[in-house]
């Protein structure tokens, strides 16, 4: 059977539905395709949708959300391609809207993540799962913020990103959003992901520095550097998947969300 679906793009799509050759883009999108209940309709995803790991051993990698292997999509014919705005290269993005339904998605905040979630699971034929794990998050997110107003925590942060050069997390960005959620003010007011010297980061006196564990895997050496350049800062290293994948990963981010509020106390 046929039917129409928009994307967060305003594209109208047409797909066999259910659709039963399913190709997942993006990581977080990935996990939450596997977490509606969805198993061997998924027949090909990226090298970074690792979760979960017993999944993502057994399925087609189609390449890294910026440099996918389009012959090898075209050989596993797919019914249905999902992607992000954000995380996929709009070129290649542009050539697999010319051969297949592709599906996207355009995320900024949490409220956004969670349409997404029900967007998804209508697309897929899983509308009560998706359902439940929305209740999921709506719960916990509404415990946080709760708390972090109980708690009085209101902190100013800068979250890095990369290195070489150093790139933070700006404005109109999901991460900016989670981080308002938790009582956290981001320092940075350029939108998006702006490149910053450490001596200008200096300067905007955060209280907080978060090193996030990805895109770029910063480890103990380079919070020591840090917090030799800005000591009157707490550098922290941080799970970059609690913070900026928005799939049925927040419903387990809200644990370690709650977690790191204390430690911020």
């Amino acid at each position: 059977m046929k039917r129409s679906f928009t994307d967060q793009l305003n594209r109208n799509i047409e797909i066999n539905f259910p659709p039963k050759r399913i190709i997942s883009l993006v990581p977080s999108q990935t996990e939450l395709l596997f977490d509606l209940g969805l198993d061997k309709e998924i027949v090909g995803l990226t090298k970074f949708c690792i979760h979960p790991i017993e999944k993502f051993a057994e399925r087609t990698k189609v390449g890294g959300t910026k440099k996918l292997n389009i012959d090898l999509i075209r050989s596993l014919k797919p019914d249905l391609i999902i992607g992000n705005k954000e995380e996929n290269e709009q070129k290649q993005i542009e050539m697999l809207m010319a051969e297949f339904s592709v599906w996207m998605s355009d995320i900024y905040t949490l409220e956004d993540a969670k349409k997404t979630i029900l967007h998804i699971g209508e697309l897929v034929d899983r509308q009560p799962e998706a359902a439940y794990l929305n209740h999921l998050i709506n719960a916990g997110f509404n415990d946080l913020q709760t708390l972090a107003l109980q708690q009085g925590i209101d902190k100013k942060v800068a979250y890095l990103i990369w290195k070489d050069p150093y790139m933070l997390a700006g404005r109109n960005t999901f991460i900016d959003d989670i981080l308002a959620l938790n009582g956290l003010q981001n320092v940075i007011k350029q939108s998006r992901y702006p490149e910053l010297e450490l001596e200008a980061l200096v300067d905007l006196k955060p209280d907080l520095i978060f090193l996030s564990s990805e895109p770029y895997p910063f480890k103990q050496k380079h919070l020591e550097e840090i917090r030799t350049l800005i000591p009157d800062a707490k550098v922290m290293l941080v799970d970059g998947e609690m913070f900026s994948w928005y799939g049925s990963r927040l419903v387990k981010a809200v644990q370690y969300l709650f977690q790191l509020q204390k430690e911020l106390l």
